[in-house]
């Protein structure tokens, strides 16, 4: 009995260490690749918690397998945008400008029911009056009404940490000619470039990289 009440101990121990190394975050929170891992690492730990005939090690070094690779992604998503986009997606606009995406909602597969839903959960009972609504890569939903007075627009990202997205360049109906302007009024490149982004407005933010 005490070694079954040991085990159990060590075991919780572990799990607690285990997403504290992860790092962040409450479930709802959680990317995809995170709630996966979490919920793997204790399936594994209880099954040496419920037999005390497995060695204890039978339970613990696949958990620090799957740790191990779970922190070796987070490592290259922090790093590399193509395996964040390719693991955590990106945020979805579903309306824009007041205008209902169809297409984006069919892609995410958000029905109208669940879109009105998340609104009521943001206190908006009227569809009409929400500018923006982006589906973020957590899952949630932020809302964007239409501003009182005076304007607001959605700023598109063109350069994140440094690499350059030429998808939403296009999109933003700027031009090479136009980031090389941008940069040189900031006295900057892309590669110490850490946000560029502008919107509708022409509004550009740009956040330099710390001892770049």
């Amino acid at each position: 009995m005490l070694i079954s009440y040991i085990r159990t101990v060590f075991l919780y121990l572990v799990l607690i260490l285990s997403i504290r190394l992860m790092g962040k975050r409450q479930i709802g929170q959680m990317e995809a690749s995170e709630f996966v891992v979490t919920m793997l690492v204790a399936n594994l730990a209880s099954i040496p918690m419920q037999d005390a005939a497995i060695p204890l090690y039978s339970g613990l070094v696949p958990i620090l397998v799957v740790l191990g690779m779970e922190l070796t992604l987070s490592g290259l998503i922090l790093y590399s945008i193509p395996v964040r986009r390719f693991f955590c997606g990106k945020p979805v606009i579903l309306i824009d400008n007041g205008k209902i995406l169809r297409e984006n909602l069919r892609r995410t597969r958000v029905t109208l029911d669940e879109l009105t839903g998340h609104l009521r959960e943001k206190d908006v009972l009227d569809i009409t009056t929400v500018q923006y609504a982006i589906l973020e890569t957590d899952g949630n939903l932020s809302v964007f009404p239409y501003p009182p007075s005076g304007t607001q627009s959605l700023p598109v990202t063109i350069i994140e940490d440094g690499c350059l997205s030429k998808e939403n360049l296009e999109k933003s109906r700027k031009n090479e000619k136009w980031l090389q302007e941008t940069l040189a009024e900031h006295k900057a490149t892309q590669k110490n470039t850490l946000l560029l982004t502008v919107d509708t407005e022409g509004k550009v933010v740009w956040l330099g990289k710390e001892n770049a």
